[in-house]
Order: C-alpha cells, then sequence, then structure tokens
C-alpha cells in the first residue's frame, strides 16, 4: 500500500484530478471540504437509519456527491478523461433526484411551515447533512465566481439534493408531529 503521506500538500496546495495544483485555502478547496464533509454527515445518518429505501438513498447520495467532487477537483485541461456518473455529473442526475423527491412528496405532503430539527436522531442527522450541502452549494458558486470551472449539472444537483434531504427528513419523523419554527 503507497504511504497516506506525499509531503506534496505541505506548501499549501492539493492535487486536481489528471494533474495540476491548487491553493487549499482557495474556494475550490473549501467546496470540496464540504462536500467531503456532507458525505460524512451522510453517513452518520445512514448509520442511525433503519429503513431500507431511506438507507439506500442515503447511501446513493454519498456515491453522487463523489462524482460530483470528481467533477468540481478535476484539471480543467483534461476533462475530456471524464466518465459520465463516475466523474463527471450527468444532466440526468438532478431529473432523477427530482424524481425520488416527487415520489416521496407524493406519499407524504410538506406541511407548509418551517420546522424546527430534531424530531427524531435520524432526521436530525439528514437536516444535518442537508444544510452542510447547501454550504456547499454556496461554496461551489463563491469558486465559479472565482474562476473555477462549476458545471449546470453540478449547480442543479447540488440545489436538488438539498431538496432531497429535507424532503428525507421529513419521513425520517415517521407520524411523529414535527415542532414549526413558530406558533
Amino acid at each position: 500500500m503507497a504511504r497516506v503521506y506525499t509531503r506534496k500538500g505541505d506548501d499549501g496546495t492539493t492535487s486536481l484530478l489528471f494533474g495540476g495544483r491548487t491553493s487549499k485555502g482557495g474556494e475550490l478547496v473549501d467546496a470540496l471540504g464540504d462536500l467531503d464533509e456532507a458525505v460524512s454527515a451522510l453517513g452518520l445518518a445512514r448509520s442511525i437509519c433503519a429503513e431500507p429505501r431511506i438507507c439506500e438513498l442515503l447511501l446513493r447520495i454519498q456515491k453522487e456527491l463523489f462524482v460530483v467532487s470528481a467533477d468540481l477537483a478535476t484539471n480543467p485541461k483534461h476533462r475530456d478523461r471524464l466518465k459520465p456518473g463516475i466523474s463527471i455529473v450527468t444532466a440526468d442526475a438532478a431529473t432523477q433526484i427530482e424524481k425520488e423527491i416527487d415520489a416521496l412528496v407524493a406519499e407524504k405532503p410538506l406541511e407548509p411551515v418551517f420546522l424546527v430539527p430534531g424530531t427524531t436522531q435520524l432526521e436530525a442527522a439528514i437536516d444535518l447533512a442537508r444544510t452542510v450541502v447547501r454550504r456547499g452549494e454556496r461554496h461551489v458558486i463563491q469558486a465559479r465566481n472565482a474562476g473555477s470551472l462549476v458545471t449546470e449539472h453540478v449547480q442543479k444537483y447540488l440545489n436538488r439534493v438539498s431538496d432531497l434531504l429535507f424532503v428525507m427528513g421529513r419521513h425520517a419523523v415517521g407520524d411523529l408531529p414535527e415542532p414549526p419554527s413558530h406558533d
């Protein structure tokens, strides 16, 4: 097995996929860090999940966030080497998430109020992951504004996946009442 440490990042840079380096202090790496954190938060949610459908969706989103990260972390000169659904986000990614949202909302319509997270451990963990994805989305936009290559497909996917996580959080409470943000 190769060493975990390379010492190449000691200068404050990190590798891009297919060559090149970028600053660890840049907007792009902030976005990538948020997505890494989201994958871990989703793992926490999945570790306490008992409903197979929700568990499968959580794992799917974790895997898809790796695709988003690869898409973002690629040297722009070598995007031709990316593989759809493996290392590049496709146009269909957001559409598939929309189908999941629509199916879940059809089963359990949303309440027209803001809800306070924490009704169940699973719901709280999913809502935490949702907020990390939202932060990641904001940092992705900042990276784009700073000159990083960010595709429309990545932006749409992140926007939709946080919506899906919101809906999944509502399913995670089962039939328990959720407290509204105000009386």
